[in-house]
């Protein structure tokens, strides 16, 4: 184990001498960092965690006890090849979450990027992919593949299917069931889930121009009104100079499972 100065390890804590410990980390009573795990600067590990497998943590990342990142897939197909779990920095993994490797057949990485917020017993599965300052309330669930985009928020006891993508800044309300892609900046909620329009409040409150509300929030009426063919036409010719009703269009245009209206 490469061991800088200023690393405290508890005694009661199993560190492989394998593994790759940043400057500045703290590693709590019984946790056990596996031999093919890499920790940035400054990350802190609370007690009885358990990191394995090919796992990169980033600088500054604060892990919660009881959390469990890096081990086999809940995948049938997995059959103990070598893939990767990376978090990138500042995250907040909050405690009882499971994070599971990917595997061969889905690209080999499960990946979260930068300061996002992981709640209570969040579960990430095999191949997903996190953007940066991404919330996953208390109990949100994704099945593999799932891809979270940028700002996205997954309420409370949430589960995400298999191969869905949540947009960007959208909102997904407590206890939904997500079964096609949930449209960025957008409220969706309920079993299954429904799209109830632009999420107004949260863009305010992300200092997001009048114009460009105004804009994204027509294009979601007309969305939302008609079938998707003759509202993608009316969107493109109709709303003009935003780019964020072109990431809408694209995203919709993208999707393989469907769009939730």
């Amino acid at each position: 184990m490469l061991k800088p100065k200023q690393v405290f390890i508890h005694e009661t804590a199993i560190v492989s001498p394998k593994a790759i410990v940043g400057s500045g980390c703290y590693i709590g009573p019984y946790s056990v960092i596996g031999d093919g795990v890499i920790l940035g600067e400054r990350v802190r590990v609370e007690s009885h965690v358990v990191i394995d497998g090919e796992t990169e943590i980033g600088d500054e990342t604060h892990i919660f006890p009881f959390v469990s990142i890096g081990l086999a897939p809940q995948d049938l197909k997995y059959k103990g090849e070598r893939t990767k779990v990376i978090i990138g920095k500042r995250n907040q993994i909050r405690e009882f979450v499971t994070i599971h490797k990917g595997t061969e057949n889905g690209g080999g990485v499960t990946f979260i990027g930068n300061d996002n917020l992981l709640m209570a017993q969040a579960h990430v599965a095999h191949d997903c992919t996190i953007g940066n300052k991404v919330i996953m309330a208390n109990g949100a669930t994704l099945a593999g593949h799932v891809i979270i985009e940028d700002g996205a928020t997954v309420g409370a006891y949430s589960g995400v299917h298999q191969f869905c993508r949540v947009g960007r800044e959208a909102f997904i309300g407590g206890y939904s069931v997500i079964v096609k892609d949930a449209p960025p900046f957008a409220i969706c909620q309920g079993n299954h889930a429904k799209c109830y329009g632009l999420n107004i409040v949260g863009m305010k409150r992300r200092n997001y121009p009048k114009q460009t509300i105004d804009k994204l929030h027509r294009a979601y009426r007309l969305f939302l009104k008609l079938n998707t063919t003759q509202a993608l036409e009316r969107i493109k010719t109709e709303i003009t100079d935003c780019p964020e009703v072109e990431l809408l269009v694209n995203f919709i245009e993208t999707s393989k499972r469907g769009v939730i209206k």
